[in-house]
């Protein structure tokens, strides 16, 4: 009972005041929509562009040491081809040996030009004419048959907004409200048709999420808001992830932000602030295969970046804004152990300074969405993602 009051603290500043409870369209429910055979799907947002070439690098390229220079990494984890991971990737080398992942390299959306904002919007919404996102589209297709969807941070992320019902959670910031308040406000909105639902699904959700600290003596979320969404939150973020997920009655859908991936000054190789956030994406990837452990042959995940960085080292030890990036897919519903899609090669650069964006990210989601959840493929070209023919899905990426 003492979880469940402090949970109801904290929701009453974060739901209420406006910042943790964001419900597009109606009132947000994880129990009211039936879940599509119980497949779950979480995609991660690397939020700065992700140096690619850094995570996955092409060590035996002929100019790979030409241009990377200091950036350069003298060995990593095996991978297919001239690849190798980041030393700091070993649970997701781990996953890709044993068949349970798989890596798209050179990959971009038909985003050409270098603005953070306009290039994740496109990452999201997945076409430069419709401001809802792709995932959430993909939801109204299903209907009644769509799964829950939560989007854990402060805000709701593009990919989820829309026509169709999605909820967020975030951790509290602030000072909560006392017992007695939250039992009024509960009275108060008990037979309002919308924020009483609302309230109690709320308090739900942030109760799922609050769980790891009665399950092992974790810390949980308290305070990581005032700690940012920097490296050393990724494994709280997605340990609250796989609590909601798991929870009875949860979502089978959700969408984690990590930022901090602008790296143009001082990156580092093998180690580094770089180093140290794939670190961190790696225990966070980590922690979601714990937690999910129950689900994890029903389950595929997305790590994603809004473009990639350029092949040159700049003046500052960093890389700058670029275009061919990295994308992977893992889970033990994933056909894993490869890489997938074209390699350019480094011997022509898209304007002479960026990984030539060889594959479409668009490939990618139509794939998990085709084969991990089943939707129809001309469906998926109509209302998903429309003018976006071109893009053929990638193909026998879950099993």
């Amino acid at each position: 009972m003492t979880g469940m009051i402090t949970t109801r603290r904290r929701l009453l500043v974060c739901g209420l005041a406006g910042a943790g409870l964001v419900l597009p369209g109606a009132a947000a429910t994880f129990a009211q929509a039936p879940r599509a055979a119980g497949r779950k799907l979480v995609v991660i947002i690397l939020r700065g562009a992700l140096d690619g070439l850094a995570a996955l690098a092409p060590v035996g390229e002929r100019r790979y040491g030409e241009l990377r220079g200091d950036l350069a990494l003298a060995g990593g984890l095996p991978a297919p081809g001239p690849f190798v991971f980041h030393p700091a990737l070993e649970t997701l080398a781990g996953l890709f040996a044993s068949g349970e992942a798989l890596a798209a390299h050179a990959i971009a959306t038909d985003y050409r030009e270098r603005s953070h904002f306009e290039a994740q919007d496109r990452l999201e919404a997945a076409t430069p004419a419709i401001r809802d996102g792709w995932m959430n589209r993909a939801l109204a297709l299903m209907g009644s048959d769509a799964p829950g969807a939560v989007g854990v941070g402060q805000s709701m992320p593009l990919l989820l907004r829309g026509s169709a019902p999605a909820s967020t959670w975030a951790p509290a910031v602030l000072p909560g409200a006392d017992d007695d308040t939250i039992s009024r406000l509960m009275d108060l909105y008990a037979l309002d048709p919308m924020l009483g639902p609302a309230l109690a699904r709320a308090l739900e959700t942030d109760a799922a999420a609050s769980a790891m600290s009665d399950m092992s003596g974790e810390p949980g979320m308290a305070g990581l808001g005032a700690r940012g969404a920097g490296p050393q939150a990724y494994g709280l973020i997605a340990d609250a992830a796989g609590n909601i997920l798991t929870a009875p009655g949860g979502p089978d859908a959700a969408v984690l932000s990590f930022d901090g991936w602008d790296t143009h000054v001082r990156q580092g190789a093998r180690d580094g602030q770089l180093a140290v956030r794939l670190g961190a994406l790696d225990g966070a990837i980590a922690a979601l295969r714990q937690r999910l452990s129950q689900d994890w042959d029903r389950t595929a995940i997305l790590v994603v970046t809004e473009f990639g960085r350029t092949v040159r080292i700049n003046g500052a030890g960093g890389t700058d804004h670029g275009t061919g990036g990295a994308a992977f897919l893992m889970g033990g519903a994933v056909r894993g152990g490869r890489i997938i899609g074209d390699w350019p090669g480094l011997d022509r650069l898209h304007e002479d300074r960026d990984l030539v964006p060889a594959n479409d990210l668009r490939s990618l989601f139509k794939a998990v969405l085709a084969e991990h959840w089943g939707l129809n493929r001309a469906d998926l070209e109509r209302a998903v993602f429309p003018g976006a023919g071109a893009a053929r899905p990638f193909e026998g990426l879950i099993a």
